[in-house]
């Protein structure tokens, strides 16, 4: 194993260290082009299952195989397959080998409890700009929203006047590993708010990101009076609006993702990262070919391994919590349904009267659209805002300070 050296005490860096990981995406190819393979033999026979609309396309590529000479087609799809395939296999090596490595100033440590960390972007000293409580999802890493110097959320907050504070979830340790959503809203995300109130000595807006916005409203619905105001940036609510592959497959999976809890006691990063992938098989694919024909140094480059970075860098989600979301949120849509309940207390986003703004990206595979229109439909005084953009990008893609994060500070600065 190479040797660990802690970062400087100023400096803050990824959690991983060494060797980057390969990614889940490699079997996903290999398996691909496999199956095209191993498909031809049914493609000339016509036996394969096809979409209508792509039946009549089908028909026509069946046809010009027939009439070419079996051999040559196949050397053919052999060479196209392993083409492709040096094309990806050559992403990934250029990524692992790729010499960036995340570094930022660090920010200060307001408040920890447990694994979870309350991170402050603003000196304490600063008395001016309103607070900003931030609220990531329970299983990315949070520094999604400070990912580099030219794109960190939290820092052009800071830069903006505001008061930012980051809640860190961190890995669930041995006391976290048993938290239901309860424990985590309730008590940490309460006692954060707390240390907000305190340090600051002013009202916070409370802005929650993807999970985070979700927990976010269990939240205001109980400290409605210490909050100036509701941010949710696509968040999910209603989960059977327009379902996703996932959703779609997961009470299949869900025998195996129960025996693997009780096993463990957590949802392992790796299995929520298959689930994902479900999303989009052919993304990887896709993305590191891209990559490949990327000049090492260039800005789009640093940007690509950075956010595969923190991709790569996930968290386990405790036992409970896991359960919940999969049983209660997923398969039955507790939250639409008024059936989701923290600290025994049913949350209902129309009880919430605070200014409120939704931002619902118009790309978004991750939380379909209809799941987050959901809820700011349910918000009596909502505003919504559709970026052209998708989950991830919103936050940290080259469009993000322009389409979400300017609108985000003004909307910010015009609260009472």
């Amino acid at each position: 194993m190479p040797e660990k050296h802690s970062p400087p005490p100023q400096m803050q860096t990824q959690t991983r260290l060494g060797p980057r990981p390969l990614p889940l995406h490699l079997a996903i190819v290999a398996m691909t082009l496999l199956t095209s393979r191993g498909a031809l033999p049914l493609l000339r026979k016509g036996s394969l299952d096809w979409k209508p609309e792509l039946a009549a396309a089908a028909e026509r590529l069946r046809q010009s195989a027939a009439a070419l000479d079996e051999k040559q087609v196949e050397r053919a799809l052999d060479a196209a397959a392993a083409k492709r395939w040096g094309a990806f296999l050559d992403g990934v090596l250029r990524y692992r080998r790729h010499p960036y490595r995340r570094a930022l100033p660090a920010a200060r440590l307001a408040w920890q409890d447990g694994t979870t960390r309350l991170l402050a972007y603003a000196p304490k000293r600063h008395r001016t700009g309103r607070p900003v409580l931030v609220v990531p999802s329970l299983i990315n890493r949070a520094y999604i929203l400070d990912l580099t110097e030219q794109r960190s959320f939290m820092r052009d907050l800071a830069a903006r006047g505001f008061r930012p504070y980051l809640v860190d979830w961190g890995q669930p340790g041995d006391v976290e590993r048993g938290f239901t959503l309860t424990d985590y809203i309730a008590g940490r995300l309460d006692a954060a708010l707390e240390a907000v109130l305190d340090e600051a000595g002013a009202k916070p807006a409370l802005v929650g990101y993807c999970m985070g916005g979700t927990m976010s409203v269990a939240l205001t619905q109980h400290r409605q009076a210490d909050l100036a105001g509701l941010a949710l940036l696509a968040a999910p609510w209603d989960f059977l609006a327009d379902p996703t592959p996932m959703t779609a497959a997961l009470p299949g999976f869900l025998p195996a993702l129960n025996a693997a809890i009780g096993t463990l006691g957590e949802l392992p990063t790796d299995m929520i990262q298959a689930l994902f992938l479900g999303l989009d098989a052919h993304l990887g694919y896709r993305k590191f070919r891209a990559f490949a024909a990327l000049d090492p140094a260039s800005e789009k480059a640093h940007a690509f391994v950075a956010l595969e970075d923190w991709l790569n860098d996930g968290v386990a989600l405790a036992g409970p919590v896991a359960r919940e979301c999969m049983e209660g949120w997923y398969i039955r849509n507790d939250p639409a349904l008024g059936a989701w309940r923290v600290a025994g207390e049913a949350v209902d986003p129309a009880t919430i009267r605070l200014p409120a703004l939704t931002m619902v990206p118009a790309g978004d595979r991750i939380v379909p659209p209809a799941s987050s229109l959901a809820l700011a439909a349910a918000l009596p005084n909502a505003t919504t805002l559709r970026p052209a953009q998708g989950h991830i990008g919103m936050m940290a893609g080259g469009a993000a300070a322009k389409q979400v994060w300017d609108p985000l500070a003004d909307w910010l600065k015009n609260l009472d």
